[in-house]
């Protein structure tokens, strides 16, 4: 190294003339070769001066680059081979030198084999899969790449599957980041000991060529950088550099894949200084080189960055010890120079100059930040390549080559020195880019590597003081957005917050900064140096009173705010984030004793910035009005580290806590925050726009939750545990702004608040006093108590899945702090209080998901009303809560009215806290209550139920914590306490609760009735009032008593101070001039709280004297109280409850209530009521009547509904189906009547107003995937299988039609087939009808209705106007019965050979279209619907396009898919019978109608219609083949029976009668079941039919020789055996022949199957045309159940012996005649094609019913392989990558790559695959996909984790399991083409996905 250093050095180079340039191109390799020898020499001088020599000129910096990156121009026309040529070289040249004249390729694989790789290291950017297992993780940023983690064992783990968001690295054999049992097998092994030593000559070249190509590179990019101009931004520039780098990058990443052998020569390069030192300082006399070092100097100086000339090294080495001071002077400094604050606001385009000025406003210039924000120098090669990447935004390449080198630990040392060194640098630029996002995950990528490890991170923390330089930036980064606080007094404001709305808080720009601090203090070490530092902690402080009072929201009075702002999202996140993510890091080293100093600390610099903060504000007692702001994060730090104190530290809380004075400013603004939320949910907020209900709603959501409000109640409890309780409960009431509703007048007059908001603010006053007191969070509560009171909470109000219970109980919000969710305790507490539920499938319902469901024991003992409202984002929640809660009660018969809310017994209190219990025990609280409960008896206004269960909850409350040394002497009553205010004796709320109070003095208004009845008594009242001056105090002069009080106590040494406060005080009360005079009254009142109970129980029950004292009937009530009947119930329960609760506390209270129950209570006086609240009153009845009614006819329309639901609306049901308008009951002829469900009215369908169908028309593939082999195809998950479609229905008829198509005439082959298997039209109805003209004004109402439709109307789509279901078409009913029951009640007696006769007359009567109606106009146009449905390619299969002959074969084919798909819908067989399972949903009648029509039109030719050859035989057999030329017509055997039929039947006149139906099917079945014989003497063996020709021709002459199955196949063998059908018979068929020998058992098998589809279709049509039952049977009869049903079974038929299928023949004609003439055309075919004309023979009939794939069990096996699967077409790995689940075919979701004339993949496959029907699996999602047509919808997933939840997107990444109901649902529906109607939400997708 030396060498080569001084060689670099050494002046100018000699120089060497035995190598000539052109050489050195044609022979690179041995150039290296002679270099290696030549530096391998002990004297290597000479050598390496050659190779110096060599790079300078190879790798010199006059380059096209510098050309490219000035000007574009010149790279466009660049020499030579363009910019990339010279490049190029250099880089064979250098591989080829590194490789010392071998190749690269071995020299590679040398290196790799001293690769000691402990660790994997592999480093992937966004979108990567990767796996991070909790279990094993020791970091919680712990990651795994999927090989690693597959290898390794995490069985029975916490681990979940992620897309990285920002990049990462594998950290397998990290064991300073993962336990090394999650280790995968690969660096399991401590490998370093095995690995041979490294040769000195394999890296030796290495070593000598890379500093050069190192700084080559970094001249590139010195070059490359133009400092931006300050208007653009200069992103394509620097890309355009980066991409010419590209290769050179490149290939140093390929360096550091080689492994642990050259990583650790490149880490030597790069930290190498001196080789920096001599290669870059531009001295010497190389231009170039000067110029480039210009460039450098001249970007750092851009950057704002001095270039320390002087030995100062970066600055950072000055000692810490005036660390304190720095901030605090900066602060004092920058308050005065605020007005400096706008004017340098502009953006840091003006460099250094515009950040010195800023900084100045606020920090002090000391020179440790001034070194920490300007100062760099750079002394190696890593960091002026960090700095470069820096200036590039952090590209991708140089990101992943930094990374790559990580596993090397002394660069990993060296690397994150720099980083830190650079940290200042890498956040200015950060905040002035463009591309802030990708900046800030490149970032984190890095920075996640370094920091996590932590003795890496307490390295840097002590030798680079990285805690003082992120605090510093944290600091420079909020102060440019920093605006003068509005809060409290406006003008005055000292205070500074951040600004919400700036681009840095808005675009979260300081997320990486925050995330890299909350990162390094999730380590112990690192965060106890900085609790310990003071001066971080005091300038931390003031970083986070930044955000103290920051959004200030102000209560709009007047007109609603214009503009909404959403900054609420970035306040909130900023607080969450930059402030109480830190907080939960360092509380989370605060756990133990040992801590405390810390604690104190924190608590005491958050104090003292508290003071700042008061100070700054002006805030003296009393908070400015109408204005709020959510974030205190100053008070949250201070009530956290006190709950923790008290916890976990065993603190004394006093020794912790200010004076009273500062407690007391303390509880002001939590207090101010708690009453706006009752002001929000009152709306009196409204005029703020919604976003003020956004915020209050995030304020108590489960993420913000536990560092909002919690900490906030939590401060408020500390301070009413210290404060005078009399004092705190005067400010609740007085910040909630009820003071003047807490009157014993009737009337009275707020003037604060309107009326209509002065009940829902007086409930949540007594409800926040409730959550107040009874709430035990931070109160000593453990924190598995706290974990299951959140879960009951959240389970109590809905039924939770497993994932939303985990996102919606609080967790500890900083993800280092070791609690995770999911941990044990959470599954532990979940199994204890909830049951699970499994997910539920209704058919056609919605997909439900695995639920958890409170317990009944939870609903009976743990279920708190408090935790629920404190919990509840919707006020709604809380309601759901109860009615769950009154459902309980009424379901397990513990009560069946409307339950109140239970009240629960508390976790005990903390000894700390107990003075919270004083509030409960104080006057004013007394008073509040006794006033509250008497206005609530004598029904004052604005006053509800839950005013009073609010009440009867803290009276409860207060007997359940009060003190226990009260006796029952009364005496000891202290005097002087009783002249201050007499309406209690003391405080105790026991004693308190017997005490009469007799007068009370009020103040009302004039107007009041009060005062007209006390006026004549006002002598007695004086009297009176002399006798108890002492007792005619009232409530409010109390407050203000109180306050006085209090003010003095505190302002005792600041006389001014209480000048200030005084006016404030008193003028709270003065009221308005407008409002009428108010005089003072006297009531009388003569109550106690007691007495006011027992009078409520009569009241709240209705009947006098209701209350019984229980004791005195069972006296062992008093000794064991808990008794279960007064747990649940209502308000007489807890009237009850209470009372009971008084008499236990004292014998004085049993006695008093006795007392008061033996006087017969005189009734209630009844209300002097006013005019004006009778008229309320009768109101308040008639709206109360009027909801009664209301709920009647709901309730009768809700039951109406249902029932029609019920008939209209059973998707899968088919017993009790009564068919609609199907009237088969009367036998007599009767048109059939149809109801119009639009205008109403019924009747027949007549020629010109013809009523219709609503039908859905829909092309279908269905058929066409039906296989014959019962084995379900599987979902290929590896390369190897893979799906061929040639085994499917569609493609077996596909192979046959274009077989025939070959060799016969065309319009001949159209006749013998059907199609439709594929893209066939299937109509389904929903079984209403309509009037066609109403139909089409209803469509024209659609297309005028502007609401957004989920379907077309363009396209003729509408819902069905009474039961909602798609449709898209209506089916014109044909005038007529709707059954022809008459024709077929007389069976004819013809002869079958008459039948056969009338059948070929009435085809051959050409059906003219009758005449122009409205019906025949209708038949037309819905024809043209259906021919539309489905796609041309569907349609055409003539050679000759446009022939009739295609439209003929599509109208029979439209009638076979129909029947084939209702087959399937029965279960592929009729063996169920009975009506069809579409019931009234068949519209089969009418389409056949509809069909037969237009079939009529195009008569065949007698000469060719098939008829003719069935029945007829033919004279002359020679006499066709005479025409050679011409391609002969298809042998009627080859024929497909069932089709002929449907020709038959629709070229008949409609209506059909029944015995010419039964005649064709006689006839057809005759040539089914020839073609039955003879395909099975085709499948058997020669032998065999030796054998049968033999015995069948013995019996020839048998009397039913016709109807004997082993004559007839005798006769076809011997037939078919005269042409060469027989003769091929190679090896290969012997394949076909199946190897059993056949049994007669066996073969009456097979002809039955062969025949049996014909059979069922055969008798589904004769229901659907004549209206027959099918019977039902089982699956052995099926065929002789249905050959009776059909008439081809003689009648005096008897089945003892086994059935025969051969009886049912009934032959037309001669058997032998015609079967040696059908065998004729055979033969005469294969003379030629003996081949094929065996293939056509053989037809599958037995398909299998159509399945979908069949799906792994895990989803992870279907993931794996499919997500990095390339796209076919692009061969990259597509975005959205989705698999077809009909056909497993690969598709790309929305990929522009696969695109074909504006249609994505997916879209196209739909139309290929299914005919416009696809179901999609997305592998990313997990999700399935349905595309119908021109609309998608999302379905849902197959695939449920353990919890029985869908992951959609693959979230939560848990391991996910196939759940087969929910596939049975799915392909359910794709068969019964029911997706338009089960799923509702569609929408339309351009053709996009």
């Amino acid at each position: 190294m030396a060498a080569a250093a001084a060689a670099a050095v050494g002046g100018p180079q000699p120089p060497q003339p035995e190598l000539p340039a052109p050489g050195l191109a044609l022979d690179k390799a041995a150039t290296a070769a002679h270099l290696k020898a030549a530096l391998s020499r002990p004297d290597n001088r000479a050598g390496a001066e050659e190779l110096q020599a060599l790079l300078e000129r190879v790798l010199s910096a006059e380059r096209p680059l510098a050309a490219a990156a000035d000007g574009e121009e010149a790279a466009a026309a660049g020499g030579g081979g363009g910019p990339g040529a010279a490049e190029e070289e250099a880089l064979e040249w250098c591989k080829c030198l590194l490789a010392g004249g071998g190749g690269y390729d071995e020299f590679c694989a040398a290196v790799r084999a001293y690769d000691p790789a402990a660790l994997c290291g592999l480093v992937w950017t966004a979108n990567f899969v990767a796996y991070r297992c909790r279990t094993c993780g020791i970091s919680p940023c712990m990651s795994l790449c999927a090989e690693c983690f597959h290898q390794g064992d995490h069985t029975g783990h916490d681990f979940n599957m992620f897309r990285s968001q920002a990049g990462g690295a594998c950290d397998c054999g990290d064991s300073n980041v993962m336990r090394e049992s999650g280790f995968c097998k690969r660096h399991q092994i401590k490998s370093s000991s095995n690995i041979p030593c490294v040769p000195k000559d394999l890296l030796m070249m290495s070593e000598f060529v890379l500093p050069r190509f190192i700084f080559c590179l970094i001249q590139y990019l010195r070059e490359g950088y133009n400092e931006p101009a300050a208007d653009v931004p200069s992103e394509k520039d620097l890309n355009k550099v980066l991409q010419l780098l590209e290769p050179q990058i490149s290939f140093l990443e390929d360096l550091t894949k080689m492994g642990g052998a050259m990583r650790s020569v490149l880490t030597q390069v790069l930290t190498n200084q001196q080789n920096y030192k001599d290669l870059t300082s531009g001295l010497g006399e190389n231009a170039c080189a000067k110029k480039s070092h210009e460039k450098y100097l001249i970007a750092l100086k851009s950057s704002g960055l001095t270039y320390p000339e002087d030995k100062l090294v970066y600055g950072l080495q000055e000692p810490s010890a005036g660390t304190s001071t720095l901030a605090v002077q900066g602060f004092a400094g920058a308050t005065g120079t605020l007005g400096q604050l706008d004017s340098s606001d502009e953006e840091d385009q003006d460099g250094s100059q515009g950040l010195g000025k800023r900084k100045r406003v606020k920090l002090s210039s000391s020179t440790k930040d001034q070194s920490i924000m300007d100062v760099l120098k750079h002394k190696s090669f890593l960091e002026e390549l960090l700095f470069w990447t820096i200036k590039y935004e952090f590209p991708q390449k140089m990101v992943t080559f930094l990374l790559n080198m990580l596993p090397d630990q002394e660069y990993k040392v060296a690397f994150t020195k720099t980083f830190v060194q650079h940290y200042a640098f890498i956040m200015k630029t950060l905040k002035k880019s463009h591309e802030s996002d990708t900046m800030s995950n490149r970032i984190v990528h890095i920075s996640v590597q370094l920091f996590s490890n932590e003795e890496l991170a307490r390295q840097v923390t002590e030798e680079c003081q990285l805690l003082d330089i992120m605090v510093t930036v944290l600091l420079y980064m909020m102060e440019s957005c920093l605006i003068k606080s509005e809060l409290q007094d406006e003008e005055n404001s000292l205070h500074v917050v951040v600004n919400c709305g700036e681009a840095l808080l808005k675009n979260n720009t300081y997320w990486p900064l925050v995330s890299d601090f909350i990162n390094i203090l999730s380590h112990q070490s690192v965060a106890k140096r900085f609790l310990e530092d003071h001066g971080l902690l005091v300038t931390w402080m003031n970083f986070v009173s930044f955000f103290q009072g920051m959004n200030l929201n102000k209560r709009e009075l007047n007109e609603h705010v214009e503009f909404e702002s959403q900054t609420y999202y970035a306040a909130f996140a900023a607080e969450l984030e930059a402030c109480a993510q830190p907080m939960w890091g360092l509380l989370s080293h605060c756990k133990v004793r040992e801590t405390q100093e810390y604690t104190r600390n924190v608590v005491r610099y958050c104090l003292e910035a508290l003071q700042d903060w008061f100070d700054a504000i002006n805030f003296v007692d009393e908070p400015a009005p109408n204005q709020v702001t959510f974030h205190l994060p100053l008070h949250r730090y201070y009530a956290m580290f006190l709950s923790k104190a008290v916890k976990c530290q065993e603190l004394d809380l006093d020794s912790v806590l200010p004076d009273q004075e500062m407690l007391m400013k303390l509880m002001i603004h939590p207090l101010q925050i708690q009453a706006s939320l009752a002001e929000i949910h009152s709306n009196m907020w409204v005029r703020n726009g919604l976003q003020i209900k956004g915020q209050a709603m995030t304020y108590v959501q489960s993420h913000f939750c536990n560092s909002m409000i919690d900490p906030d109640i939590y401060l408020l409890q500390v301070c009413a545990s210290r404060l005078d309780p009399d004092y705190f409960i005067s400010s609740v009431f007085e910040r909630f702004k009820v003071v003047d509703l807490l009157t014993m007048a009737s009337q009275h007059q707020n003037t604060v608040l309107d009326a209509e908001h002065e009940r829902s603010m007086l409930e949540g006053a007594l409800t926040f006093l409730v959550i107040l007191l009874s709430l035990r969070l931070h109160l000593g509560m453990s924190d598995d108590e706290i974990l299951r009171a959140e879960m009951v909470a959240q389970l109590c109000m809905n039924d939770r899945t497993h994932s939303s219970l985990l996102d919606l109980i609080p967790e500890n919000p900083n993800p280092k702090s070791g609690i995770i969710p999911g941990s044990y305790s959470f599954e532990s507490v979940l199994s204890a209080v909830a049951d699970f539920k499994a997910p539920v499938f209704e058919p056609g319902g919605s997909m439900q998901q695995g639920m958890y469901t409170p317990k009944a024991e939870v609903w009976d003992q743990e279920f708190d009303p408090v935790m629920v409202i404190l919990r509840t984002v919707y006020r709604r929640d809380v309601q759901s809560a109860m009615d769950r809660y009154t459902a309980f009660l009424k379901q397990s018969g513990k009560f069946p009215g409307n339950p109140w809310p239970p009240y629960k017994k508390r976790t005990p209190l903390h000894p700390s806290y107990k003075g919270l219990m004083r509030l409960l025990h104080c006057k004013t609280l007394h008073i509040v209550l006794f006033t509250l409960l008497y206005k609530i008896l004598m029904d004052h206004q604005n006053l509800s139920e839950h005013v009073l269960c609010m009440v009867l909850y803290l009276i409860e409350l207060g007997l359940e914590n009060s003190a226990e040394e009260e006796s029952d002497e009364e005496a000891s009553v202290c005097g002087p306490e009783r002249c201050h205010d007499s309406w209690f004796p003391g405080s105790n709320l026991v004693s308190n609760m017997r005490h009469f109070i007799n007068y009370v003095r009020v103040r009302v208004p004039e107007t009041a009735p009060e005062v007209k009845r006390d006026s004549p008594a006002s002598t007695s009242s004086d009297s009176l009032s002399s006798l108890h001056n002492s007792g005619t105090a009232q409530v409010f002069s109390l407050v203000a008593e109180r306050r006085k009080k209090f003010q003095e106590i505190i302002n005792r040494s600041s006389s001014e101070a209480n000048q200030v406060v005084r006016p404030k005080t008193s003028n709270k009360w003065s009221a308005p001039g407008s409002a009428p005079q108010l005089t003072t009254a006297i009531l009388e009142i003569k109550e106690s709280i007691l007495s006011l109970l027992i009078k409520l129980h009569h009241k709240l029950s209705g009947k006098q004297n209701s209350y019984y004292p229980p004791w005195l009937d069972d006296i062992e009530i008093l000794i064991q109280p808990e008794i279960p009947k007064y747990n649940h119930g209502d308000g007489i329960t807890a009237v009850e409850r209470i009372l009971l609760k008084a008499a236990l506390q004292s014998r004085m209270n049993k006695r008093i209530i006795e007392e008061i129950c033996r006087k017969v209570t005189p009734p209630v006086p009844p209300k002097k009521i006013t005019a004006a609240e009778k008229k309320t009153l009768d109101k308040e009845e008639r709206r109360q009547k009027a909801r009664e009614r209301q709920q009647k006819l709901l309730a009768e329309f809700a039951s109406r509904q249902k029932s029609f639901m019920e008939t209209a609306m059973d998707v899968d049901s088919p017993e009790n189906d009564i068919p609609m308008e199907i009237a088969t009951a009367e036998p007599q002829v009767s048109e059939a009547v149809y109801d119009c469900v639009i205008c109403g009215q019924s009747g027949p369908s007549s020629e010109d107003r013809p009523t219709g169908l609503v039908v859905l028309l829909q092309a279908s593939s269905v058929l066409g995937q039906c296989r014959d082999n019962i084995e379900p195809k599987k979902l290929p998950i590896t390369e190897e299988e893979q799906i061929y479609p040639w085994d499917t229905c569609a493609a077996v008829h596909d192979v046959r039609l274009s077989l025939l198509q070959r060799y016969f005439k065309d319009s001949s082959c159209l006749l013998a087939v059907s199609i439709g298997w594929e893209g066939g039209v299937y109509v389904q109805t929903c079984g209403h009808t309509l009037h066609i003209d109403c139909h089409k004004s209803y469509m024209e109402s659609l297309r005028n209705d502007q609401v957004l439709q989920g379907f077309s109307v363009d396209k003729g789509e509408f819902t069905c106007p009474l039961c909602r279901q798609f449709a898209n078409s209506v089916l014109p009913c044909y005038p007529g019965s709707n059954v022809e029951s008459n024709l077929w009640q007389r069976p004819s007696n013809k002869s079958i050979q008459d039948l056969i006769k009338e059948v070929e007359e009435l085809q051959g009567r050409p059906g003219a279209f009758p005449s122009e109606t409205n019906l025949s106009k209708e038949m037309e146009s819905v024809m043209k619907d259906i021919k539309n449905t489905t796609q041309k390619k569907y349609r055409d299969y003539s050679k000759t396009p446009g022939s009739p002959d295609n439209d003929f074969l599509f109208m029979y084919s439209v009638a076979r898919t129909n029947l084939e798909l209702e087959l399937i819908h029965r279960g592929g067989n009729l063996c169920s019978g009975g009506a069809s399972t579409a019931g009234k949903r068949s519209c089969l009648n009418q389409l056949f109608h509809v069909l037969a029509l237009h079939m009529r039109l195009y008569s065949i030719d007698s000469e060719y219609n098939p008829w003719r050859k069935l029945t007829q035989l033919v004279e002359e057999m020679n006499s066709q083949q005479g025409n050679e030329e011409q391609q002969p017509e298809v042998p009627i055997l080859y024929h497909d029976v069932t089709s002929l039929l449907l020709i038959q039947i629709l070229m008949m006149p409609q209506p059909l009668r029944k015995d010419h139906f039964t005649c064709i099917v006689k006839v057809l079945f005759t040539l089914l079941y020839t073609q039955a014989l003879v395909a099975l003497s085709v499948k058997c063996s020669e032998e065999d039919r030796l054998a049968w020709k033999h015995t069948g021709a013995l019996k020839k002459n048998a009397c039913d020789a016709e109807k004997s199955y082993e004559v007839l196949l005798s006769f076809v063998i011997s037939e078919l055996s005269k042409g060469k059908l027989y003769h091929e018979e190679g090896t290969q068929e012997c394949a076909m022949v199946s190897p059993i020998a056949w049994s007669p058992e066996s073969m009456e098998k097979y002809l039955q199957d062969f025949c049996l589809p014909f059979l069922r279709i055969t008798s589904l049509l004769q229901h659907h045309l004549f209206g027959e039952d099918l019977p039902s049977c089982q699956e052995e009869e099926e065929f002789s159940v249905l050959s009776s049903c059909l008439g081809l079974l003689p009648t005096f038929y008897q089945t003892e012996h086994p059935f025969i299928s051969a009886s049912c023949l009934d032959w037309p004609v001669p058997a032998f005649d015609i079967i040696s003439q059908w065998c004729f055309e055979i033969n005469s075919f294969t003379e030629r094609h003996a081949e094929q004309g065996k293939a056509l023979l053989i037809q599958e009939s037995r398909w299998k019913l159509p399945h979908l794939l069949q799906l792994p069990e895990n989803y992870n096996t279907i993931f794996q392989y499919y997500h990095r699967k390339t796209c076919s077409v692009c061969t990259k790995v597509p975005k959205d990558p989705a698999v077809c689940l009909v056909c497993g075919t690969f598709v790309c979701l929305k990929g522009l790559c696969c695109k074909q004339q504006s249609y994505c993949e997916c879209v196209l496959h739909s139309q290929n695959c299914g005919a416009g029907t696809g179901i999609f699996l997305l592998i990313n999602a997990s999700v399935i996909i349905i595309i119908r047509g021109h609309r998608f919808c999302l379905w849902g997933s197959v695939y449920l984790d353990a919890h029985g939840e869908e992951d959609r997107d693959l979230r939560r990444g848990k391991p996910l399991y196939i759940c087969k109901e929910r596939y049975k649902v799915l392909e359910q529906q794709w068969i019964s083409h029911t997706f338009d109607h089960i799923n509702k939400r569609w929408g339309p997708h351009y053709n996009g996905l």
